[in-house]
């Protein structure tokens, strides 16, 4: 009877090896699944990862290229509309001579000699039409009879005592100056006021 029953329990005791190995396979295999499945996980986000870094850096070199886009663009205006502004410079310098020339002729002419009065009206009526014409270009008449003297726009040919009027003040404009959409062009010639213990102030 005890001999019988002895390779039924080992069977059993085979069998449920064979079922413990058989469960420890799939367990491995599912270990082995679940890592390979995270490490896929984990080179995906990498690569997401990768992709928006390239996708920012992309975005600023369009930004800093649009930047330098812009900033060319308006340094291309700003010499454009410099150029436009004291393109007539030169041209414009040529001209300071006509008008001196008309104010010379007003100046030396008697306006109660009947005989010339025609034509000093006519000079008269030239020189006015002559600075209209270049103001509307942009230039601007320096006449500064009665102002303080400002070296940036007048050039001190002489200096006077006056006691009517201040010191480094203007009292007398020999040759008026001329400015080009604020550039001076040339500076007006006039005789300053001093007082009588000092002289010009240049720099007042």
């Amino acid at each position: 009877m005890s001999n019988e029953q002895t390779p039924q329990h080992g069977e059993e005791l085979e069998s449920g090896v064979e079922a413990e190995q058989h469960a420890a396979d799939q367990t491995s295999e599912e270990v082995v699944e679940l890592t390979e499945d995270q490490q896929r996980i984990v080179e995906l986000e990498a690569a997401v990862a990768a992709a928006e870094a390239k996708v920012a850096d992309q975005k600023d070199s369009v930004i800093r290229a649009m930047a330098e886009s812009d900033n060319a663009r308006k340094r291309a205006q700003g010499e454009i509309d410099k150029a436009r502004k004291f393109a007539l410079e030169k041209f414009a310098g040529e001209l300071l001579p006509v008008a001196d020339n008309l104010e010379r002729a007003l100046q030396v002419a008697n306006p109660e000699d009947e005989a010339i009065k025609p034509v000093v009206d006519g000079v008269e009526l030239t020189l006015k039409s002559f600075v209209s014409t270049i103001e509307k270009f942009g230039m601007t008449v320096i006449d500064p009879q009665g102002q303080p003297f400002n070296p940036e726009q007048h050039q001190a040919m002489s200096m006077q005592e006056n006691a009517e009027l201040p010191p480094n003040t203007i009292m007398a404009v020999m040759q008026k100056g001329y400015e080009l959409n604020g550039r001076l062009l040339r500076p007006a010639m006039v005789m300053v006021t001093r007082a009588p213990e000092g002289g010009v102030d240049t720099q007042a």
